[in-house]
């Protein structure tokens, strides 16, 4: 470690600097030798630090998201170009290249902090030693290796030995146990602060390894920092536990007020402006006017929860507008209720078995109709009274063979095969 800091020796000057400033402002207050003048001192080169890094974060924002976005697409690429790893590479170049995205501005707030972070290490291990280095005079380096929080020397380590940490003026026992929390409540952070990103800010619609990546590091960060922790001196576990919770906190407000599309964060986000918007019947803020015009724009295009953002401000009697703003509609109201006019419902289809059971249904029904016509039209017939205009059947007298031969032929006729007769087939005779 000692050696990784000395690269970044350029820095330490700068570093040491804004330690003495803040450290004269919090001497006045509680002292020049008290671990709360060193100890405020590095949180608020934490904070220097971070808010200067501010744009890099956005743009770290940013590039994670369009990530997310091309996942899909890179995967599709990786499968196409699975065998050529040369026009692999290639394509996923021109992929970033068109959409603008750099896969390394997601670490630029890391990488950026670095420097800062083995500086700070680096003087630290100057002062443990009781040596004078950057902007630190000698009198200085002795007031910080006298400064103790909670009990523990800023300069010390976890994995110091007894006598280092006699040297400074301090115990093993509260060396270790202030460590130790220390170290607790670093990994704790960094679990909590990736965790909140991957539970809440990721879109649950698109499953990609990039995201089963994310969830690898979420559990295997902290244990990197638990393992480096304790190698780390008090004062740099105070600048990197003060880091994190910054994180955290910027993290934290980005995902409540601009969350990414189709996560859980932006669910929550719309739910609370449409009750902004139910309660004051209207969209106050510039902001959120943004956020309504950009979901206006996409049409069918628009994810579970903007279509549900759309629909409660329906039911609440409002249509969102193309510029943004809201207005009252009695028309959404009745659409969002149901008493519009009904839509046609197409019939439902069914199997083959449903419709062969329906034919045999129908045919039993309609022999069953055929008969009762039948027995009806005999019984009406059989009603009918017989009058003298009727003529009585003859008795044939003679050619009785002849006239029963016509009977049995008309009788045999009229016996013959109801309903269609199969036709025959060309080869048989005629």
């Amino acid at each position: 470690m000692d050696t990784i800091a000395s690269l970044f020796s350029f820095i330490t000057w700068p570093v040491s600097w804004v330690i003495v400033q803040f450290h004269k402002l919090y001497g006045a207050i509680f002292g020049p030798d008290t671990g709360w003048a060193w100890g405020l001192s590095i949180v608020s080169l934490v904070v220097l630090i971070r808010i200067a890094l501010i744009p890099l974060f956005v743009k770290q924002i940013k590039a994670t998201r369009n990530m997310q976005a091309l996942q899909p697409k890179m995967k599709a690429i990786q499968e196409r170009y699975k065998s050529d790893k040369q026009r692999q590479s290639e394509e996923m170049m021109k992929l970033y290249k068109e959409t603008g995205t750099n896969p390394l501005s997601s670490c630029l707030p890391i990488l950026a902090q670095s420097p800062f972070f083995f500086a700070l290490y680096h003087v630290l291990s100057n002062i443990a030693s009781g040596k004078k280095i950057g902007a630190l005079n000698q009198e200085l380096v002795d007031s910080a290796r006298e400064a103790h929080i909670f009990g523990a020397p800023i300069a010390s380590k976890f994995m110091d030995s007894p006598e280092a940490v006699a040297a400074l003026g301090a115990s093993l026992t509260d060396v270790r146990i202030v460590t130790a929390i220390m170290i607790v409540l670093m990994s704790a952070s960094q679990f909590f602060t990736q965790r909140q990103l991957m539970m809440k800010n990721v879109d649950l619609s698109v499953k990609t390894p990039y995201m089963q990546q994310q969830k690898m590091l979420m559990y295997i960060f902290p244990v990197i920092f638990a393992v480096m922790g304790i190698n780390f001196p008090v004062g740099v576990l105070v600048y990197w536990l003060t880091t994190n919770v910054w994180t955290m906190g910027q993290q934290m407000y980005v995902i409540n007020q601009n969350p990414t599309p189709g996560s859980k964060a932006q669910d929550s986000y719309l739910q609370r402006l449409l009750k902004s918007v139910t309660h004051h019947g209207e969209i106050r803020s510039r902001r959120h006017k943004a956020v309504v015009k950009a979901i206006v724009a996409k049409g069918s295009d628009r994810n579970e929860n903007e279509r549900r953002f759309i629909g409660g401000l329906a039911k609440a009697g409002f249509a969102a507008q193309a510029d943004g703003t809201v207005v009252k509609s009695d028309a959404a109201v009745a659409e969002a209720e149901g008493t519009a006019a009904p839509k046609r419902q197409q019939p439902k289809r069914q199997t083959k078995a449903q419709r062969q059971s329906g034919g045999q249904q129908a045919k039993s029904e309609e022999t069953v109709e055929e008969t009762a016509e039948e027995s009806t039209g005999e019984a009406a017939q059989d009603a009918r009274p017989k009058t003298s205009l009727e003529k009585k059947p003859e008795t044939p007298a003679k050619g009785g063979a002849q006239g029963g031969g016509r009977s049995r032929a008309n009788s045999g006729g009229s016996r013959q095969r109801k309903g269609q007769q199969r036709p025959k087939h060309p080869s048989s005779k005629k």
